[in-house]
């Protein structure tokens, strides 16, 4: 090392013990931010080797898989839907040289009612039932307690979900599947030595049962499960296997079928749950950009005659820049390694709290992979240096006569050169959103976005001068003389006061931008179920996602037959291949749909569709371009290829979908049979309490599912919605936590700057009590412009994401002024409390030392 690079060094680090506290705030935005992106890839590799060792332990035993080849995979349908395989064709694998054992595999949907009557699980892992397979290596579960089921109407469950719902050996319960099955339970099973698969729910029936209830008719199975032979390799088994099978069958390897449901059940689910963590962590740590600089920069500002004498006494540029950047990755690698730490606690925490939550983490100690220390060790690096590098070069750039001047006048707020070049920014930038808005287009929108936001930060300076103006207007006339130094302090340096605000104003702008597109999610969705839904009450399973096991095709019969009602109908649902891309259909009755839902326009008949008609959405038609007598082909999973015709295009798709065809064009392709929703309308004079009440008496029979008026049903529907804004609310909370740590080391590093002008005040009379109320007003300034701001672009962000992913043109725009007001007053207090602590330590300043300051 030079003797250069060493005095540079020696000159830092020595600033560093003399100001360690002006970096408190470097330091905790670093670490927050570091512990956070830490902690996430931690939990995602510890859950990935856990989710992965889980299952090879449970299928550990399965040589081959063989299945149906054919599969029509609908977009957030996971493995997609496969025909089932005849299990005759178990007797001829027996057969093949090098097979131990094969059993029929049948897996379908089946939720269990607990103990108090309420569905177990449901919310979005599946809720599965099966037959039970006697082979041990075959199969993934293993008996804990009792027996497994032998007759008909035994069954086991896996002991989480009889713990959740209170169920023990010997209780009778009803399993949908969906329609409603009595079960005696006999045995409690584990999934790979875990008491389930996280928080999915199984029942094990008879082979009999399984058959009946799960799937299409007897002699069926998903797939049937083979082992091998003492020295028979995986791929050399599935090779013979093969060739012994008929055509639109095909074996596939153990391993293989094994990370196919890992890569649905702990893939897509793991990569969408650190995509989002991280995503958070990057906002985070974005926020952490502008604070970390703006603390660089004040240091810097406060060191103007420090770093010029030191040019005078012959310093060069190199040297003051060197020592200013040393102090940043200093403070960088001391923070991001306490963020390291921080992390591995935050997965360790969260590993403890899964099982609380209901969500039984896998056995194991936490996975620790090289990348997970690396990355964020470097992002905190290089966001801590990379903020200061800006005032470090400004702190070069000091003359050495600056050390017989007084600190310069920050005018940024007056540069005509940052207003121009912002407003030439924000201008393209809108224009890009509102076209990409109006397109739709999402990237062309997000790019827009992306200018709006940097034409903010630029133009932050230049809208601080006029917003502390108007915002300290009524602080000024209100608190007198100590809000009107306040609003002057706030003034005084607008890039600064821009600085601090706009870290608060990108939080406050993701959380608003989240409400807006929340609110206009259940909007859209209202008023889907008030334009579309004619019916009097909604009968709907009792969960959502993956675990909704959908309603009983027979309980719109049942619910039809009642005197009090007029019609009911049931909207079931399929799947097919329409121009090769999977899509969901809509199997009903046609015919009586008008009677219950409002399809607006209709160009054709819909009781004229029969087996190989189908009515389209006008959206889907427009699209590809279809006429009322157009012809497509639809290929379902079990290989069958039926030309239809489109003989009715209608206008409203809002819970029917863009496709329906009659039950029977499905049934010759159905693998099972179930309703997502029974539209219910009464007989005239009968009131919504009267029909409410006996549909709900009816459907008790068939699972108690929930029975819900229009606007009930709007209410659950939108529910999830709500889910997720909590969500998002509890992760945004890192960034405006790290937002208002900026504003708090701003305003103490200030304090620090204002020592002898805080002196004089308090010698021509200023009380500790008005000291601290101008302190705090100045602290509530900086929040009120930064929320403010944030909300604005937040609410423009979210007009622009709900517009460019409304594809359909059929989304509602919502803003919730309650919500909205919610996070203005969260920021007002806020800025109170960020400015608690910096007014406390001014008002304790000795008035005589605080004037003999330098």
């Amino acid at each position: 090392m030079s003797g250069s690079a060493r005095a540079s060094l020696r000159l830092s680090l020595s600033s560093l013990r003399a100001h360690k506290r002006r970096f408190a705030g470097t330091f905790a935005a670093v670490f927050l931010g570091v512990a956070f992106l830490a902690g996430t890839m931690v939990m995602g590799d510890t859950l990935k080797a856990s989710f992965n060792s889980l299952f090879t332990n449970a299928n550990t035993g399965v040589s081959v898989v063989v299945r149906s080849a054919d599969v029509v995979t609908v977009p957030g349908e996971g493995l997609g839907t496969r025909e089932p395989v005849d299990t005759s064709l178990t007797a001829r694998l027996l057969g093949v040289p090098g097979v131990a054992a094969a059993a029929p595999d049948i897996e379908g949907a089946g939720q269990l009612i607990g103990g108090d009557g309420e569905p177990i699980g449901g919310q979005g892992p599946p809720t599965l039932a099966g037959n039970w397979i006697d082979d041990p290596e075959l199969n993934p579960y293993a008996l804990a307690e009792g027996r497994a089921p032998g007759a008909a109407g035994e069954a086991v469950v896996n002991r989480g979900a009889a713990r959740t719902g209170g169920l023990h050996i010997g209780d009778t319960t009803v399993l949908r599947t969906p329609d409603p099955v009595r079960v005696k339970i006999v045995g409690l099973v584990t999934f790979g030595g875990e008491d389930g698969m996280g928080q999915t729910t199984f029942t094990g029936l008879a082979r009999a049962d399984a058959e009946r209830y799960l799937m299409p008719g007897p002699g069926k199975a998903s797939a049937i499960k083979v082992r091998g032979g003492p020295g028979v390799g995986q791929r050399q088994l599935a090779d013979r296997v093969t060739r012994s099978l008929p055509a639109g069958v095909e074996a596939v390897t153990g391993q293989q079928a094994t990370d196919e449901n890992l890569d649905q059940v702990s893939g897509r689910f793991l990569s969408l749950f650190t995509t989002l963590l991280t995503v958070f962590a990057g906002i985070a740590l974005l926020v952490a950009t502008f604070s970390i600089h703006n603390t660089f920069a004040i240091v810097v500002a406060q060191r103007t005659r420090e770093n010029a004498l030191l040019r005078a006494l012959g310093a060069s540029r190199r040297q003051v820049v060197g020592a200013t950047l040393t102090e940043a990755v200093a403070v960088a690698c001391v923070s991001s390694l306490a963020g390291l730490l921080g992390g591995i606690g935050i997965a360790a925490g969260l590993q403890a709290l899964f099982p609380a939550v209901g969500f039984p983490f896998p056995d194991g100690g936490l996975v620790v992979h090289a990348a997970a220390l690396a990355v964020p060790f470097a992002v905190g690096l290089v966001v801590c240096a990379g903020s200061a590098l800006v005032p470090a070069v400004r702190a070069g750039r000091t003359a050495p006569l600056a050390a017989l001047r007084e600190t310069a006048v920050d005018h940024s707020g007056a540069s005509r050169g940052r207003a121009v070049l912002g407003a030439l920014l924000g201008a393209a930038g809108a224009a890009l959103t509102v076209a990409g808005a109006t397109g739709p287009n999402v990237w062309l929108t997000a790019a827009g976005a992306a200018s709006v936001v940097v034409a903010f930060v630029v133009l932050g300076p230049v809208a601080s001068s006029y917003a502390v103006r108007v915002l300290g207007a009524p602080v000024a006339r209100l608190r007198g003389v100590t809000g009107a130094l306040a609003r002057r302090n706030a003034l005084r340096s607008p890039k600064r006061t821009a600085a601090t605000a706009t870290a608060l104003m990108i939080g406050v702008a993701v959380v608003s931008l989240f409400t807006v597109f929340g609110a206009s999610l259940k909007a859209t969705m209202d008023q889907t179920v008030a334009r579309t839904f004619a019916g009097d009450v909604a009968v709907t399973a009792s969960g959502f996602g993956a675990g909704a096991n959908g309603l009983s095709p027979g309980l719109a019969p049942a619910v039809a037959a009642l005197p009090e009602v007029a019609t009911a109908v049931g909207l079931g649902k399929g799947v097919a291949e329409v121009d090769g891309g999977g899509r969901q259909l809509t199997v009903t009755d046609p015919g009586a749909l008008s009677r219950v839902l409002d399809l607006g326009a209709v160009d054709g008949s819909l009781r004229a569709l029969g087996r190989d008609g189908i009515a389209v959405s006008r959206h889907e038609a427009d699209r590809r371009g279809w006429t009322r007598g157009s012809t497509t082909v639809l290929a379902f999973a079990d290989g069958d290829r039926q030309t239809f015709t489109v003989r009715a295009v209608y206008q409203e798709a809002g819970l029917t979908g863009d496709y329906v065809i009659t039950r029977a064009a499905w049934a010759p392709h159905k693998v099972r049979d179930s309703d997502n929703l029974v539209a219910v309308a009464f007989k005239d004079g009968v009131t919504t309490d009267e029909g409410k009440a006996a549909v709900a008496k009816a459907a008790a029979r068939y699972g108690n599912p929930r029975v819900q008026t229009r606007a009930e049903y709007a209410d659950s529907a939108a529910s999830g919605v709500d889910i997720m804004l909590t969500l998002v609310y509890a992760l945004l909370a890192l960034a405006v936590l790290i937002a208002l740590l900026g504003i708090a080391n701003t305003l103490t590093l200030a304090v620090h700057e204002r020592t002898r002008e805080l002196g004089l005040l308090r010698a021509v009379g200023q009380t500790r009590a008005q000291l601290r109320a101008m302190v705090r007003w100045e602290s509530v300034l900086v929040a009120a412009f930064g929320t403010a701001g944030g909300l604005g672009l937040g609410a423009f962000l979210g007009w622009a994401l709900v517009r460019a992913s409304d594809s359909a043109g059929t989304g509602a725009f919502a803003v919730p002024p309650v919500q909205l007001a919610v996070v203005l007053l969260v920021g007002l207090v806020a800025g109170v409390l960020a400015g608690w602590r910096p007014a406390r330590r001014a008002a304790r300043l000795d008035v005589l030392r605080a004037i003999a300051a330098e």
